[in-house]
């Protein structure tokens, strides 16, 4: 069985967020236990699962992601990933669209080479500051939102850019709050290097201690600074070790998400299902 890995949000390789995608021939998925297998061996963020569906449906591929420890509802980077591959391998004639838990999820090829995903917008709840959540941060807090929908992250507003780039949290602390994710934001210290805004995703529930890029997080991130900026075309630069930049358009209840994607390994799986 035929794997590729892809970074996805970047135009290089070894940056951005690496994904592995596998194209399944049969029209239905393999067992779960299986599945959780190949992502656990893999060990990226996310591993993307796909089948092809019957003509004539709402959607053209069944998609599921896994982290190396669970299956999650919705995946930004992977689906990029996802959809690169099958334009790449000439088994997508135009727009595509994903069967996934969170719905019907589409994505395009842009004359300029990237591509544009769309997805729901997530719903944005302020809420108190967690007290388990400022003490496993360890920085000034200036704002909270559960983002529910699905994704279920906290989305916590820090002061500046500087301390969103030096946070260094307790991790352990985060896995024991149990949600999904905390991603914490601030806007950008100076938009005239390209981007509006940067954040930075912990996932230690799900085994991801800090995800390289994380698109669904900015189904979020999207509608917060678009409210705050007063424009509905962003960018946002996720402060990770790798980087990587998602172009954001806030379209009522769809979010828009662009970037770049590079295939950097493309190899055979031998344990089969």
């Amino acid at each position: 069985m035929r794997i590729r890995i892809v970074d996805a949000f970047t135009d290089r390789p070894f940056s951005g967020n690496p994904a592995a995608v596998l194209l399944l021939e049969e029209p239905r998925f393999p067992a779960d236990a299986w599945l959780q297998q190949v992502a656990a061996e893999v060990n990226l963020s996310e591993t993307a699962f796909a089948h092809p569906l019957p003509p004539g449906g709402e959607a053209d591929w069944a998609l599921r992601w896994f982290t190396p420890a669970a299956e999650v509802d919705m995946c930004g980077h992977a689906t990029l990933a996802t959809a690169h591959v099958l334009a790449g391998a000439g088994l997508a004639d135009g727009p595509i669209r994903f069967a996934a838990r969170c719905g019907i999820l589409r994505a395009e090829s842009r004359p300029d080479g990237r591509l544009t995903l769309d997805f729901p917008t997530s719903s944005l709840t302020p809420v108190p500051v967690p007290g388990e959540i400022a003490a496993a941060l360890g920085a000034e807090i200036r704002s909270v939102h559960d983002t529910a929908d699905h994704i279920g992250d906290l989305l916590v507003e820090l002061v500046d850019e500087a301390a969103v780039r030096a946070l260094r949290p307790d991790l352990a602390a985060l896995r024991a709050y149990g949600r999904r994710g905390v991603v914490v934001t601030a806007a950008a210290e100076d938009p005239a290097r390209g981007y509006d805004f940067v954040s930075r995703g912990f996932f230690p529930a799900v085994g991801v201690d800090e995800d390289p890029v994380t698109g669904s997080a900015h189904t979020a991130l999207a509608p917060f600074w678009a409210a705050r900026l007063g424009r509905t075309e962003l960018t946002g630069l996720q402060g990770s070790a790798r980087t990587g930049l998602v172009r954001v358009t806030l379209a009522g209840a769809r979010t828009l998400l662009t970037g770049d994607a590079v295939t950097v390994l493309d190899g055979e799986l031998l344990s089969t299902p």
